[in-house]
């Protein structure tokens, strides 16, 4: 049994192969497409989004801090400009009175919890005289012992005082990263400063990435251009070398890192630090979403493709299933596969095993017609062989005798049972056919005499056609039993090659003619038995013989009026150039009826 071998699954020219690659197509060129297109408006789009937000937080965050600054110098000039803390300042330090001073202190006291109560932001604040041997006049927060101004780093001058930071508070309970003012207060005798911190909470709430929705780190860059790290942990990149500069570029990237700077007012300036991939993390998701969709899409393909080849496979299996189920059982139906194409193969091949079991069964039968037509024709001649040696014996005698007209007669007697007896082939030409029947016809004179005529007319072309043996004999048998004229009859044997590739033969008969019913009869008589007139099977072994080698029994046609004679034609195709095989008798039935 012939076994459907699998094809290796991506040999070229495989049908997988095939679906696969058109799958694949199919599948990704949309993602790929869109990706492209989508990339090209969105990255820009995604970019400037991005810094965008960057230059709105650090905006806000550089507002934030312009407002720390001015609320440190408006609350600076409180103390040491006017206001009522900056008189009870002045009358605590030029009045040496105990009762006084300490009613003073306790009035400058309250307006520092005031001060400190109206303005939030605010941290310690402290009034300063370094020369004293207390230098902490007042204060409202406790301080560290170490308190001083001389090395607290200077961030900017501004409107007449000192801005510093950010440094570590200089409340002695705290850590935190602050900014503080000093300014000088106006005073007669003493030098005294006040000295303002922002709140400790502030500058934490100010320079915080959570504005931006992404990690980023902060430097501060004073008057002078020089840069200080003002986030927690390790600075990303050494801030001496950072020039507030290099924020002009948008695209450049400062030791894998993008800078955004914001410049003051105020003298200062404020630079955010972006890492490169932090800043393409939201195009990196979306990236990594198009290459997750395109190996997704690669997925899908491979498996539609596998999926639909086991279904086109497993159809084409069973196709051949039922074609080798033929060698072994042409009879059984075939078995449909609910898929409409293969169906429809399916039907047609249906349709052929009925054809070719339609032809067995016709080619079988046509040996079996054939088979008992060579019988007829034997069992037509009684003892053949016994009566060529007996006809032999008798020519021998007449010669041996001077009977010369009794020796023409036997020779062309022994001619004619030779002929028609089957030691030449099947398949004779039409120059061989005529010879034989004018050897027939040679004897029909001699039996006739003067009362019949035979008239031939053969067309040259056909002479080498070639045809049935004993298709003529018969033909003219029938004419003359029932054509014979009782004066004087005539009998024209025609043959001819015709334009449309056909051999017509006809033989007319100058006879009584016949009606439709003889005619009917004649042409029907017979039928499985044995003809009862003439020396030959006649017409129905010629309507057997027909059908046997062109599948035309009916081509015999008969025209007769009463009084008139008949005329009998036979017209057969001509096949090869004029060669007629006679294997498998019945391929000359196919190629007739096609």
């Amino acid at each position: 049994m012939a076994v459907l071998r699998i094809p290796h699954p991506f040999k070229k020219g495989t049908l997988r192969r095939t679906l696969v690659v058109y799958l694949l197509i199919a599948c990704l060129f949309p993602p790929v497409f869109f990706s492209l297109f989508t990339y090209s408006s969105l990255h820009s789009v995604l970019t400037n989004k991005i810094r965008s937000g960057i230059q709105a937080s650090l905006e806000q965050e550089a507002t934030g801090l312009e407002n720390v600054l001015d609320n440190l110098d408006f609350v600076s000039k409180q103390f040491a400009l006017d206001g009522r803390i900056y008189d009870l300042m002045n009358a605590y330090l030029q009045t040496s009175k105990n009762s006084e001073r300490a009613e003073l202190m306790k009035d400058i006291e309250d307006s520092f919890n005031v001060v400190n109560f109206t303005n939030p932001d605010l941290g310690l604040t402290v009034y300063y005289m370094p020369e004293a041997d207390e230098p902490i006049v007042f204060n409202n927060l406790g301080v560290r012992a170490e308190f001083g101004i001389e090395r607290l780093p200077l961030f900017v001058p501004y409107k007449g005082a000192a801005i510093y930071g950010p440094h570590r508070t200089q409340y002695k309970n705290s850590e935190n990263m602050v900014f503080s003012s000093v300014r000088e207060v106006n005073t007669e005798r003493h030098t005294v400063y006040i000295y303002l911190e922002s709140n400790y909470n502030s500058f934490r709430h100010i320079l915080n990435s959570e504005w931006y929705g992404m990690k980023v780190s902060h430097f501060l860059v004073n008057e002078r251009g020089e840069a200080l790290y003002v986030d927690e942990g390790e600075a990303p990149f050494d801030p001496q070398a950072l020039s507030f500069e290099q924020t002009r570029s948008e695209r450049k990237t400062y030791f894998g890192h993008y800078l955004f700077g914001y410049e003051s007012e105020q003298g200062w300036k404020l630079v955010t630090a972006v890492d490169k991939s932090v800043f393409n993390h939201e195009i990196d998701v979306w990236i990594g979403r198009m290459v997750l969709l395109f190996a997704g899409s690669i997925v899908f393909a491979i498996v539609l493709a596998m999926l639909i080849w086991r279904k086109v496979y497993g159809s084409i299996r069973k196709v051949n299933r039922e074609i080798v189920r033929m060698t072994g059982d042409r009879e059984a139906p075939v078995q449909r596969l609910q898929v409409e194409e293969f169906d429809f193969l399916l039907n047609n091949f249906q349709t052929m095993k009925n054809t070719v079991n339609e032809l067995i069964a016709e080619i079988g039968e046509s040996e079996r017609m054939k088979s008992r037509l060579e019988t007829e024709k034997v069992l037509s001649q009684i003892n053949p062989h016994f009566l060529h040696n007996t006809l032999n014996t008798v020519q021998w005698v007449a010669r041996s005798n001077g009977q010369d007209e009794i020796d023409r007669i036997l020779t062309l007697l022994v001619q004619v049972l030779h002929y028609n007896m089957g030691k030449h082939s099947l398949i004779v030409t039409v120059r061989e056919e005529m010879d034989a029947l004018r050897n027939y016809i040679e004897l029909q004179r001699y039996r006739y005499e003067d009362e019949l005529d035979f008239v031939l007319d053969v067309d040259p072309e056909a002479e080498a056609v070639e045809i049935p043996r004993f298709l003529l004999q018969p033909l003219v048998e029938n004419a003359i039993y029932h054509g014979k004229n009782e004066e004087h009859g005539v009998i024209a044997i025609a043959i001819r090659r015709t334009e449309k590739e056909t051999l017509l033969l006809t033989v007319t008969d100058n006879g009584p003619g016949m009606d439709e019913a003889t005619i009917g009869a004649l042409l029907e008589a017979g039928g499985e038995g044995r003809p009862k007139r003439g020396m030959g099977i006649g017409l129905q072994y010629v309507k057997r013989l027909l059908d046997s080698f062109y599948g035309a029994k009916d081509a015999i046609r008969i025209r007769s009026r009463m009084g008139e004679g008949t005329v009998l034609s036979v017209e057969i195709p001509i096949r090869n150039g004029g060669k007629l095989h006679d294997q498998g008798i019945g391929r000359g039935r196919r190629e007739a009826g096609a």
